[in-house]
């Protein structure tokens, strides 16, 4: 049905409920989907030529914004905190109150640095991260299609919505639910809005974000795209989901994570630095079938 499914890094715990959701989104059309999506390591790229890429947040690792100080700080914090993130041995219980940590340090150590927002744009077009091979395919599909886009990140939604307009395509089906900074009336970083959002709390976050997903009632179908397994609960505030299906990169430490994520996901890529898939599966549902 779908050639792309085939390829090695695509893993499956259950082929035939796969095809039969995609078939069964493909039936009820573009009108009825819509796509939520993780943006750090999932529409960017974990990887490039064996070199890692930079997350929202790194791409602050620039002398135009923190000194020395800082930088030596936060990568100590990623280092410490990182690892927890991706134990497959912890629950999801016992990482919480180690993400809320390492998030509310790092947020609170940018503030110190007095960012300006007038340089962030610069910082971006520095950095080397980079959206995945075949990007543009996948948003402007959805553009054309008319069907919604909503990005929800722990990452920094200035940082990645200038990276989204750095690549053309942030288009008005786009919505971000992230973490936003508040700067003064000088354009001087003061605070973080709003609720914090880290990888394991999305579920808070989709709920509290219910207006948004009332507006998509008529859309009970969802293609959800993440890299981490707190990325699941994304959908949560979803009222009616009639058909699901969730695609999990599967980026770093693969022997490790990897029956925990096919168990979770219904297709996972290994180090896969492609849309192809997400692509594949998005022209299939968005295309009418053959009388």
């Amino acid at each position: 049905m779908i050639p792309e499914l085939a390829k090695a890094s695509v893993l499956m715990r259950d082929r035939s409920r796969v095809e039969e959701t995609i078939q069964a989104m493909q039936r009820a059309g573009p009108d009825a989907l819509q796509v939520i999506s993780d943006f750090d390591m999932t529409l960017s790229r974990f990887a490039h030529n064996g070199k890692r890429c930079p997350t929202t947040h790194n791409i602050l690792d620039n002398d135009l914004l923190i000194n020395d100080t800082c930088k030596k700080m936060i990568r100590e914090l990623l280092n410490t905190y990182y690892p927890i993130e991706i134990d497959a041995t912890r629950t999801v219980e016992e990482k919480l109150p180690h993400m809320v940590e390492w998030w509310t340090s790092v947020h609170e150590l940018l503030i110190q640095q007095k960012i300006r927002r007038d340089l962030l744009a610069q910082a971006v077009k520095q950095s080397s991260a980079m959206l995945r091979e075949g990007y543009k395919v996948f948003f402007d599909r959805l553009q054309e299609q008319q069907v919604p886009l909503l990005i929800f990140s722990a990452g920094l939604g200035d940082i990645l919505e200038e990276v989204i307009r750095q690549n053309h395509v942030f288009h008005p089906n786009v919505h971000v639910i992230s973490n936003y900074m508040d700067f003064d009336q000088s354009g001087v970083l003061r605070a973080f809005k709003g609720q914090l959002i880290h990888t394991f709390n999305k579920r808070e976050g989709a709920l509290l974000h219910a207006a948004h997903f009332r507006e998509l009632k008529e859309r009970p179908n969802v293609l959800l795209l993440g890299d981490s397994l707190g990325d699941l609960t994304m959908a949560d505030g979803v009222a009616h989901t009639q058909h699901a299906l969730t695609i999990g990169f599967l980026n770093d430490q693969v022997e490790e994570r990897k029956e925990s994520y096919v168990n979770s996901y219904d297709i996972v890529l290994v180090k896969d630095e492609t849309m192809d898939v997400p692509n594949a599966i998005l022209n299939y549902i968005t295309t009418a079938p053959a009388k």
